[in-house]
């Protein structure tokens, strides 16, 4: 899981509730893993801390709240056995994952070892990262019916003109049309834009 948080922020099972929406809120993060050294033994999150703390309509004071959320652990109110991905899990596995479970973040565990966590956010940082987007470099988006050779006749193409292909996406639809996003090493892709549309592909540029 190269994309994965390793700088964990924690919770044992003797916080408060009012600790630990504490911790959440200074790092501006929704959920907690709860551990015992660095096995990991249950999760936290905001919704299921603010769920068991007094309501802001209440009467009483800031003391008050204070004491009655410090007499619930963490312990109390945590899912004891969290929903959990491997460190070989890939980024498409983890985003199908969380999508599945309709979860924000999930831990990353070897054994019952707490090595990472992974969030909605970090996917959504990966795939910016490998679709190069915020990078130099022209990008093509390539049109055309699924076939065999289709992808090694485009990377021909476009060694002829010897631009390096920094990322590529190859993606099938539901009716067997293709559409491969390329980002080329270039700030001039017309050439290669030309030689595609003579090949009989539809070839739109995008900056």
């Amino acid at each position: 899981m190269d994309y994965m948080k390793r700088s964990l922020i924690t919770a044992s099972k003797e916080t408060t509730v009012f600790e630990a929406l504490e911790t959440l809120k200074k790092n501006k993060i929704r959920q907690l893993p709860v551990v015992t050294g660095d096995r990991l033994i249950g999760l936290v999150t905001e919704k299921q801390l603010l769920a068991v703390s007094p309501s802001p309509a209440t009467s009483l004071g800031t003391f008050e709240k204070k004491f009655f959320m410090d007499k619930i652990l963490v312990s109390d109110v945590m899912v004891k056995f969290p929903l959990t991905v491997s460190p070989d899990t890939t980024i498409e596995e983890a985003a199908l994952y969380l999508r599945e479970h309709k979860v924000g973040s999930v831990p990353v565990v070897e054994g019952d070892v707490l090595v990472g966590i992974i969030t909605v956010t970090d996917i959504f940082d990966a795939m910016t990262r490998l679709f190069g987007y915020g990078k130099p470099g022209i990008r093509i988006l390539i049109e055309s019916e699924d076939r065999i050779g289709l992808l090694t006749e485009v990377t021909r193409t476009i060694k002829e003109f010897d631009f390096p292909v920094k990322a590529i996406i190859y993606y099938v639809k539901d009716d067997s049309k293709v559409k491969m996003k390329m980002r080329l090493d270039t700030i001039d892709a017309e050439p290669v834009v030309k030689a595609m549309k003579n090949r009989g592909l539809k070839v739109s540029r995008i900056i």
